[in-house]
């Protein structure tokens, strides 16, 4: 527990010295609470947030009782060939804001709804765009690992990290950096940005990736429906891509049961 408490002062002290402005304490809503803000709140402010290459912004809400930040992202962009950044070439890329509601909704079908903002679609400025619940952010891990921070609690930090790397295969998330992977003060993991997974690809990306697995998701990816994630991710994906959704499904469920049947459950499952 000392330790616990030193690591977290050394954090603030840290977050203090950069010029991090700790954000007030969230206020206590329920999703649907949520979704409906972000919904229907006035759009107040906005200002670009200077990260990643699909020029997302963060906007004000106001209802009048409360104001909170949301993160809006537009971009939809298909081309039939891309050049990524390690210099290979992805056929068929999608950029795509539709991913981002989409993962979400999956994400709670998995349960993992916990790990990720509420995000809805939303117009702006004529566009239409993800929404996404501004998060209490303490630093992403990019900037933990650059200030060589470590987690108080390394196996609980390490549990995070091994179910948001299932999900990653899950979804075929093709730009799973450290940038999209926040941290808050109380040592929580968020995903966000989405908008480059969901490929056609009946493969896991990297199973590399794959360490240990939580035993609850591992259920709930077994009981999957394909017709119950048609239905939730509806109109963000189409038959075509859900397909792929669940064959990878498969592969994880076979990666994992195979593992289990190896080096029995206490080696494989927390």
């Amino acid at each position: 527990m000392i330790r616990s408490r030193r690591v977290g002062v050394a954090v603030l002290v840290w977050l203090a010295a950069a010029g991090w402005a700790l954000v007030a304490q969230e206020p206590n809503l329920t999703e649907e609470q949520m979704r409906e803000f972000l919904l229907k709140a006035k759009i107040v402010d906005s200002r670009p947030i200077h990260k990643g290459v699909t020029s997302p912004w963060r906007l004000t809400l106001s209802d009048g009782r409360l104001k909170h930040d949301a993160a809006y992202q537009s971009i939809d962009v298909t081309k039939a060939v891309e050049q990524m950044a390690d210099g290979s070439n992805e056929f068929g890329f999608r950029d795509s804001y539709h991913f981002n509601i989409a993962a979400f909704e999956l994400a709670k079908l998995v349960g993992l709804g916990d790990m990720m903002p509420v995000t809805v679609e939303r117009s702006w400025r004529g566009d239409k765009g993800s929404l996404s619940w501004w998060l209490p952010v303490m630093m992403d891990e990019e900037q933990r690992r650059q200030k060589k921070v470590e987690p108080p609690d390394k196996n609980a930090w390490n549990k995070q990290v091994n179910r948001m790397w299932v999900f990653s295969q899950l979804v075929y998330d093709t730009d799973r950096n450290m940038t999209n992977m926040l941290i808050t003060e109380d040592w929580k993991v968020w995903m966000i940005d989405f908008s480059r997974a969901f490929r056609a690809f009946h493969k896991l990306q990297d199973p590399r990736v794959l360490g240990m697995c939580d035993r609850q998701l591992l259920e709930r990816l077994r009981h999957l429906d394909e017709r119950e994630v048609l239905e939730k991710t509806k109109p963000h994906l189409d038959k075509t891509l859900v397909k792929a959704v669940m064959a990878r499904r498969d592969l994880i469920v076979a990666f994992y049961e195979k593992r289990i049947a190896e080096e029995g459950e206490a080696a494989v499952l927390y």
